[in-house]
């Protein structure tokens, strides 16, 4: 198959790897929710990987995420398929930027997704909301949300305020937020009992 003039076919090789051999972008922008990876771990369940996550291969020879950050979460012994794609670190930045935004700009066919929604057969219930929310109970298509493409600001900042007795409830969920890649957590203790 002839492929244009000026369109290069980047893709290296597919590689199975251990996910927990796979580095995290630091630049990966998306995060992901419990409900998605909840979906995620229903539909690997029910079908398998039916797709491949994309990584370039930095000077160290180790394998940087493009996409797939969340599959490779899940689970860091699974061993996952991956697309190695030929792209320098810039280029790499350029495909982690775009390549979600732009599978998001498609639209919708009603009369497609209701048919698929009906012949799908998903038994996972994670599986069934997710197709059922692209659909209004008449079987029109859900509007979907605009997506905000703009860039992050550099900080934002969240002050959380909870009697210091009381820390010991968020302190793990604090924990966690601390070790998301880029995040500066600081905890400040004020024991003033004056201030009102």
């Amino acid at each position: 198959m002839k492929r244009p003039a000026g369109i290069r076919d980047r893709v290296k090789e597919l590689r199975r790897v251990r996910a927990g051999d796979l580095v995290a972008n630091p630049l990966n922008y998306r995060r992901h929710p419990t409900k998605q990876r909840n979906a995620v771990r229903a539909a690997l369940a029910e079908i398998g990987y039916a797709d491949a996550l994309i990584a370039r291969q930095n000077e160290e020879g180790k394998l940087v995420l493009l996409d797939g950050h969340l599959r490779a979460g899940l689970d860091p012994e699974q061993i996952v398929p991956v697309l190695v794609v030929d792209v320098s670190e810039k280029e790499g930045l350029k495909v982690l930027a775009t390549l979600d935004p732009l599978a998001a700009m498609a639209e919708q066919d009603a009369e497609a997704l209701a048919e698929l929604s009906r012949r799908a057969e998903l038994d996972a219930a994670e599986l069934r909301e997710l197709v059922a929310a692209g659909l209004e109970e008449d079987g029109s298509p859900a509007p979907m949300r605009p997506l905000d493409v703009r860039r992050p600001p550099t900080l934002s900042w969240v002050l959380v305020g909870i009697p210091t007795v009381r820390f010991g409830e968020i302190a793990e969920t604090m924990e966690k937020v601390a070790a998301i890649p880029g995040v500066l957590c600081e905890v400040v203790l004020n024991d003033d009992q004056g201030a009102r």
